[in-house]
């Protein structure tokens, strides 16, 4: 399952959930049902990867559980801790207007309402308050992802980000 397609983190098993194999899913999706329209997803699981779908799920009060194929009890879901569930990038829908994946921001070039060349966007986070891009350039800095404010253009076929941010800040 070599594939250089770009992939993206959708979840991630954070336990055992029950007797009966359900595994506990950190679902990166909003709402987070929505990943299970991704499938089949790469399970990535202690060095190796396996495609799994027919994935059945269900909302409980403390998030969203999943029965894998062949995970039968709740030894074998615990052991599942930490698999992580990967979905090329392909198979998400597109953007709405004014909304971005993360990772088609990676690597673009970030440069100020001045022309600074900041460096390129390595990755992207939520603080709490609001996403941040982590640019690496001759130095590191951490810019609020916020639209307008900070964030003046986006030009996918140029690969550059735009920002009103002071380069000695």
């Amino acid at each position: 399952m070599n594939n250089p397609e770009r992939r993206i983190l959708v979840a991630r098993v954070v336990g055992a959930f029950g007797v009966r194999g359900e595994v506990k899913l950190q679902s990166f999706t909003d709402p987070l049902k929505q990943v299970l329209k991704y499938q089949p997803w790469i399970l990535v699981h202690q060095g190796k990867e396996t495609e799994v779908g027919e994935i059945r799920a269900r909302e409980t009060n403390k998030g969203l559980t999943v029965f894998f194929p062949n995970i039968e009890d709740r030894d074998a879901a615990e052991a599942m801790t930490g698999a992580e569930v990967w979905v090329p990038r392909s198979r998400l829908p597109a953007p709405k207007a004014g909304e971005y994946y993360w990772i088609d921001l990676e690597g673009m070039q970030v440069n100020n309402l001045e022309g600074v060349d900041f460096g390129k966007v390595s990755h992207l986070f939520n603080n709490g308050a609001n996403d941040v891009m982590f640019v690496q350039g001759e130095r590191v800095r951490l810019l609020p992802f916020v639209m307008d404010d900070y964030i003046k253009s986006i030009d996918f076929d140029a690969q550059k980000i735009i920002v009103d941010w002071d380069a000695d800040f």
